[in-house]
């Protein structure tokens, strides 16, 4: 559908393209994380405030707008943790606290994020393969972390792939009320499993 042009109470139609996409996100990650809702194309929009009609000025159907959840969410969480570690300095266990902290505080700021990307993802065909390909970019991370005080490029993509797993069923069991734990016990111990598989 194309967009309308022309300037509306000072707001161009790309800006105000721009903000129902953003709403339509917003919406599409608050219902998606609500598991007394079902994720469908209607609720979304209901969510968002907006028709179907601007549903598809924006994506082409239901699967693109949660695929462009899980992409912001992968950015971000890949954004945070980089900065984190990059301020904590060059000490790999301080920078590695500093990575798994910024990411807890992230879900506990806001859980949907944990649960779309890490939990239902998973659930839906459409969308399992590109939360494989994020699990396994994050553990390529992992590993190159690492080389900065190791030279096992092999085990260190295999480590990699160990230590983002166990955080993955660390994150559904916590987001899912299984674990019942404080925020800096998960941080405490993914710390201690990575320097563990990556010993300096």
């Amino acid at each position: 559908m194309a967009v309308q042009s022309g300037t509306y109470k000072g707001v161009s139609a790309a800006d105000r393209a721009a903000d129902r996409r953003r709403r339509l996100l917003d919406a599409a990650l608050s219902v998606w994380a609500d598991p007394d809702q079902r994720t469908t194309m209607t609720a979304v929009c209901r969510a968002a405030g907006l028709t179907e009609r601007y549903f598809y000025e924006s994506f082409g159907g239901l699967d693109e707008v949660l695929s462009a959840v899980v992409e912001e969410v992968g950015t971000e969480i890949e954004s945070t943790t980089l900065a984190a570690a990059d301020a904590a300095g060059a000490d790999p266990a301080a920078r590695i606290t500093a990575a798994v902290a910024a990411f807890v505080d992230l879900l506990v700021a806001d859980p949907r994020k944990g649960r779309v990307a890490i939990i239902e993802a998973a659930a839906l065909p459409g969308l399992r393969a590109r939360r494989t390909q994020l699990l396994r970019h994050f553990a390529h991370l992992a590993a190159e972390e690492a080389q900065h005080h190791a030279a096992r490029r092999h085990e260190d993509e295999l480590a990699g792939l160990l230590f983002i797993g166990g955080m993955a069923e660390v994150v559904t069991a916590w987001l899912d009320g299984a674990l019942d734990v404080a925020p800096e016990e998960v941080v405490a111990t993914a710390s201690r499993a990575y320097l563990g598989l990556y010993p300096t």
